[in-house]
């Protein structure tokens, strides 16, 4: 992984076996970035994908493995009072199956690049955006109190 800041943004390039998101919370990390949004494209191996099930609260998981086409990826990080980094990102892939072009999309957990991923990354500006827990769901959503 390599990335350059130019003005207020972080473009990032991943490399061959790179986590997108643990790369992306490392950047955030090393660069004290408290909040910022994120958008992507690139190639993949493999990612595993979620949906939220508001019937039981819980998270469905699904894996999916081969070339995969990161048509989109959009996402943001916050942090919450202790300054621990969460993401929520959200992902779409294109991939082809037994010759059928296919797709899958969701929230993404994890995702590992095939041969590149070019990212930018755009921290808040004046401010940073906060997370709170969601005992409903069991998630954390944003929150824009000052810390």
């Amino acid at each position: 992984m390599e990335y350059k800041k130019i003005g207020e943004t972080y473009y990032v390039r991943m490399d061959r076996g790179d986590e997108i998101i643990r790369n992306i919370l490392e950047i955030c990390h090393k660069e004290s970035i408290p909040s910022a949004i994120f958008t992507g494209i690139g190639g993949c191996s493999n990612a595993e994908l979620q949906v939220f099930i508001p019937d039981t609260g819980t998270f469905e998981t699904e894996t999916i493995e081969g070339m995969l086409e990161l048509v989109t990826l959009n996402g943001n990080v916050v942090s919450d009072d202790d300054g621990q980094l969460f993401h929520h990102t959200h992902a779409l892939f294109s991939f082809k199956k037994e010759g059928q072009h296919g797709m899958a999309a969701g929230h993404l957990k994890s995702t590992t690049v095939l041969y590149t991923a070019e990212i930018e990354l755009r921290p808040t500006i004046g401010g940073s955006i906060g997370r709170k827990f969601d005992p409903e769901t069991g998630t954390g959503f944003w929150s824009f109190k000052e810390k």
